[in-house]
């Protein structure tokens, strides 16, 4: 069982470090890639078979549902830092405390968010300026998907703290199965049983709870260390504290970004339906241009909080700068795909043929995709700054962006329309990567000699 088990994991601690990095985060691009099909296949069903307006209903929902994953995978990727530093010290004890302590942590806060949305959900759809002609439907698609956010979250911790022991492949197997349900049910709810856009709320919820299940199932049956007993359920204060400030770190932070997005939508629900179809589009696309960049950020978590519980400073070092080369190949390749492919990637997921929705998509992709060189830097030097405990500057990159985007909406996009909506991230990720970059540099731990 134990030898089964480390076939899968990889040794971060040891050996060549490029190849792991690629080695754990090609899993992680293919769960990414199938995680986001939940929402891609939503929007290509509904596109297709409902029309425009549905389809932006479901892009004005958008914010919502990138709040909560936002939410979810930061906190799910904060608490399992601590796991993987516990892993890499070869500390036991406090591996499963941890594992204890993110169950307890991430109960807690479903609870709490659950009873927020319920209030404040459709207020906060108004705030958006979502268009009265599709503020029903796209309530309807949130509501269906906040209820059950507890099984997005339950998936993000089970994924994390699998990743934080080097395995990043089961997670990957879990994913596959799900989504191709979540196909299935997509088909059968929208166009078999005509439940519309709440139909795709309902399929993403039940293929995620599958998820779930074949996580938890295959961590009891052949990753025996992360299960813990009754008596790592005592609080622990310390340990409890370093993991909220770990998980609620990376979870503000993400949700800054997606508040970020949350108010660029506002100036994007004034410029009308088909635009917000058009962006909606190209955000999906968007989605899936940066899954190999997300990839190595996952890889980038794992290997510096490992080798930081290890000590050992020069490896992490070397693997910041084999994860900016990699990041600069991979934008290498995505420029070239989004300036040969976009008009019919858009035409594809949008299902219209309206010059509008096309021409806005496709302008949007080929300004932004030079970007993900830049991007893929600040995810990935944000994301090491927390595995090696400055918890403060990572959040100070996400305000950046929100304060940028909120200039833009108020003082830029009423004047340029769209073209501001499609220069607005790029011009502020430049001031982001700045920042974040000098911060990791210059932090003491990485410049030491020792």
């Amino acid at each position: 069982m134990a030898c089964r088990t480390k076939q899968v994991q990889i040794n971060m601690l040891d050996g060549p470090i490029f190849s792991a990095m690629v080695r754990f985060a090609i899993p992680v691009l293919f769960s990414s890639i199938f995680q986001q099909l939940y929402n891609t296949m939503d929007t290509v069903i509904v596109g297709h078979t409902l029309g425009e307006t549905a389809l932006a209903a479901i892009g004005s929902a958008a914010p919502v549902y990138d709040l909560l994953m936002g939410f979810a995978l930061g906190m799910g990727n904060g608490l399992s830092i601590v796991t993987a530093r516990s892993y890499g010290s070869k500390d036991e004890n406090t591996l499963k405390k941890s594992v204890a302590g993110s169950l307890v942590i991430g109960l807690v806060l479903t609870i709490v968010l659950t009873l927020i949305t319920r209030v404040g959900l459709l207020p906060f759809l108004k705030l958006l300026k979502t268009p009265e002609e599709i503020l029903e439907e796209s309530y309807r698609y949130s509501s269906c998907i906040t209820l059950f956010m507890g099984v997005t979250f339950a998936y993000n911790l089970g994924a994390g703290i699998l990743r934080a022991v080097g395995n990043s492949l089961m997670p990957l197997v879990f994913l596959i199965v799900s989504s191709v349900l979540n196909i299935g049910l997509d088909l059968w709810f929208i166009t078999g049983l005509g439940m519309g856009v709440r139909g795709a709320a309902v399929a993403t919820v039940l293929a995620q709870g599958v998820s779930v299940i074949l996580c938890v199932l295959y961590i009891l049956k052949s990753v025996r260390i992360l299960i813990p007993s009754k008596h790592h359920f005592q609080p622990d204060k310390k340990l409890y504290l370093e993991m909220l400030e770990q998980g609620g770190s990376m979870g503000l932070m993400n949700c800054l970004v997606c508040a970020g997005t949350a108010i660029l939508q506002t100036g994007i629900n004034d410029l009308g339906y088909l635009v917000i179809a058009g962006h909606t589009s190209a955000r999906k696309l968007f989605s899936f241009f940066l899954m190999p960049l997300t990839a190595m950020v996952a890889s980038v978590n794992t290997f510096v909080s490992q080798n930081f519980g290890a000590g050992k400073m020069k490896r992490i070092r070397k693997a910041m700068k084999a994860a900016y080369l990699y990041n600069a190949i991979v934008t290498a390749v995505l420029v070239l795909m989004v300036n040969i492919f976009a008009p019919h990637l858009i035409r594809f997921i949008s299902g219209s043929e309206k010059a509008v929705i096309i021409e806005n998509g496709t302008m949007y992709l080929r300004v932004v995709a030079p970007a993900f060189f830049v991007l893929g830097v600040i995810n990935n030097t944000r994301t090491a700054l927390q595995a090696i405990g400055s918890k403060v500057l990572p959040v100070l990159s996400s305000i950046i962006e929100l304060i940028g985007k909120v200039l833009f909406v108020l003082l830029l996009v009423p004047k340029f329309q769209y073209q501001a909506v499609i220069f607005c991230e790029p011009v502020i990720w430049c001031f982001m990567a700045v920042e974040l970059v000098i911060s990791f540099w210059r932090n003491p731990y990485i410049r030491a000699e020792k």
